[in-house]
């Protein structure tokens, strides 16, 4: 199960952000993939056993309203769904396949039916959620980890290049928490509010049936997900570190892979590489497939699960055609706004794990909501606006200045929860 939840997590996102962080951390790359650890890693895993404990993300996040969580719950799964996470994982493959057909000639074409094979592939393996364990677990998800060590144990034995100075200007500034944002790119902390019911349904397959064993054992295959997840992070944050010399200058992870498996394998290294993408992105794809139908057929059950899995797999089809460039641009104000509404309410889920305070709730995701959806509108939409407050808050310019207002909610929901509860008791 620890694999199976570890083929879902680790799609190509995953792949290019620790070796580019490698690159452009270079001496401070330690720094950095602790930062990095994390939020790729700590916060996915403690989110899932929140998710876990809880029952979905719609029973965590009713405890602040009921209205919002409907309209967070469906933002987030159609985020990481099909207008994002899995468009992006057939047009990412497209990218690192291209280089094996040559010159293709028509390159929407090309990516037109790469992108049906896919997701034709990827539907057909989903329509059995119940049955991921025997995929993912047992010969897709170990197939990719092995490939993934035979290609970062070469650059062990024989590193590809030397160490240089750090590129990146967070990194040579605070390199921890550069890495620290740095993590909110893979989407696991999104995921992991997805991925919950799905990987508790294969766990009843198993044979547990008690809610309390179930939690529990989603619990644990989180823990091995994670450890799994951490080592191949550490692995391909040397990868990048060890090119340090060759790409000085890289901006791409993908490139940073490619680069380093040609060094290690000549040619061979380019298929190497485009197997590893590929079965990374597949896992994903089916993995958010099962989870976001399993979902929508659950909370909206006029369609069956095999519905919106048609629907899910053809609304993502047709997105992917727009190409990887167009699907990262509108991407990254989506992620700003929901990240660290997402963080914050896996972490009061952990705090507060039979519900809690409610106003600690609304007030602690509320002012976490407010600054993560202005920031994230300002950066997408309106680059030389200036946000007087938000801007001064600190660790603002670090992409973090969500925190503050989030602990200052906490912190004012226990207050006004006190002084209502003292009200209620003298007017009694």
């Amino acid at each position: 199960m620890g694999v199976t939840l570890f083929s879902m997590f680790f799609g190509a996102g995953n792949l290019i952000l620790a070796p580019l962080l490698g690159v452009q951390a270079a001496s401070q790359t330690p720094l950095a993939t602790l930062g990095f650890l994390i939020s790729a890693v700590g916060l996915p895993v403690l989110t899932i056993a929140a998710i876990a404990l809880s029952g979905t993300v719609r029973d965590l996040v009713d405890r602040i309203n009921p209205i919002f969580s409907e309209v967070f719950a469906a933002a987030v799964y159609l985020a990481i769904g099909p207008f994002l996470a899995i468009p992006r994982t057939a047009t990412t493959s497209f990218e690192m396949v291209r280089p094996l057909l040559g010159d293709a000639g028509n390159a929407p074409l090309a990516l037109t039916a790469f992108s049906v094979a896919f997701f034709a592939l990827a539907f057909a393996l989903a329509l059995r959620p119940s049955r991921l364990t025997e995929l993912m677990g047992r010969l897709s998800g170990p197939s990719l980890v092995a490939l993934i060590v035979l290609l970062v144990g070469a650059c062990v034995v024989s590193p590809p290049g030397t160490v240089a100075p750090a590129v990146g200007k967070g990194y040579v500034a605070n390199a921890g928490v550069a890495g620290f944002v740095c993590g909110y790119q893979t989407m696991d902390v999104l995921a992991s509010l997805a991925f919950g019911l799905v990987i508790a349904l294969n766990v009843r397959e198993l044979g547990l049936s008690d809610p309390t064993d179930v939690a529990r054992q989603v619990i644990r295959s989180g823990a091995v997900a994670g450890v799994i997840l951490a080592l191949i992070y550490c692995g391909l944050s040397y990868l990048g570190f060890s090119m340090g010399s060759v790409m000085p200058d890289a901006a791409n992870g993908a490139a940073v892979i490619a680069a380093a498996a040609a060094i290690e394998f000549g040619g061979v290294g380019s298929v190497l590489v485009a197997v590893i993408f590929a079965l990374a992105c597949l896992n994903v794809c089916i993995g958010l497939i099962c989870s976001i139908g399993a979902y929508f057929a659950e909370r909206y059950d006029r369609l069956s699960y095999r519905q919106w899995a048609v629907a899910i797999t053809l609304v993502s089809l047709g997105l992917s055609n727009f190409g990887l460039t167009t699907i990262l641009g509108y991407s990254v104000p989506l992620l700003s706004a929901l990240y660290p509404v997402a963080i914050c309410i896996a972490v009061m889920g952990l705090v507060q794990r039979d519900g809690g305070n409610a106003w600690a709730w609304r007030l602690a995701v509320g002012l976490c909501a407010i600054d993560s959806v202005a920031v994230a509108l300002r950066d997408g939409f309106a680059h030389e606006l200036e946000l007087p407050l938000l801007d001064q808050l600190p660790l603002a310019d670090l992409s973090m200045g969500w925190v503050l207002p989030a602990v200052t909610g906490f912190a004012l929901g226990l207050v006004v929860e006190r002084v209502v509860t003292s009200r209620a008791a003298a007017a009694r």
